[in-house]
């Protein structure tokens, strides 16, 4: 039976890329090689280009960087909320996010981190049908590509009060794994789902490949 769930978007954004040496969510996207013009949109903006073509908004969770991000989020038509301590680590923002989400009175989201490439829209569709098209036991989507687990994932009600249960420097994996028989994994063929971008060697790595969005 399908379900008519209304999506929000959500992105987290409120690390301080200490391993990059940059904000993440400001590298352009896609990487230009040396010598080549870089292009104007960044990480931060085309994660919000792609989760605004499957959701009804965007929410992205920011910290110290508010001030350097907050042109683009609301350039993008997106919307954001601050984790005023992002120490206490990247649930404590799925948290802020997902009360946001839950306040505005959306009952499922899609949530991705901003040191991800965005994912192309044929996998965008294939998740969000594949959470529209699951039966009620399923609270969650998650993508899958050889054998590791990746972003966005599609999180129904009951999973966001799971995550909203706990403490903030839980750890969503750990609570994913807790109610593993209500997660549908799904595999796509799309390497970006599971593609960390964390250091300058990741991000250089990405030069030459080809990007579907």
């Amino acid at each position: 039976m399908t379900r008519a769930a209304s999506f929000a978007g959500l992105i987290l954004a409120a690390g301080d890329s200490s391993r990059m040496g940059r904000d993440k969510a400001l590298l352009p996207w896609p990487p230009a090689a040396a010598g080549q013009a870089s292009s104007s949109d960044t990480f931060l903006s085309a994660a919000i280009r792609s989760l605004s073509a499957a959701t009804e908004f965007v929410v992205v969770v920011v910290g110290k960087n508010e001030v350097a991000l907050a042109p683009i989020i609301y350039a993008y038509g997106a919307s954001l909320v601050v984790n005023l301590d992002p120490s206490r680590g990247q649930f404590s923002s799925l948290q802020l996010g997902l009360h946001e989400v839950l306040n505005h009175g959306r009952d499922a989201a899609m949530v991705t981190l901003v040191d991800r490439p965005p994912v192309s829209p044929v996998t965008i569709r294939i998740l969000h049908n594949a959470f529209e098209t699951a039966n009620q036991n399923i609270w969650a989507v998650v993508p899958e590509f050889s054998g590791k687990h990746g972003h966005p994932y599609l999180v129904g009600r009951e999973m966001m009060e799971a995550f909203l249960r706990v403490p903030a420097t839980s750890i969503a994996r750990d609570i994913e794994h807790e109610h593993q028989e209500h997660i549908q994994y799904l595999s796509v063929d799309d390497p970006l789902v599971a593609l960390n971008i964390n250091t300058p060697e990741d991000y250089a790595g990405l030069l030459g490949r080809s990007f579907q969005n």
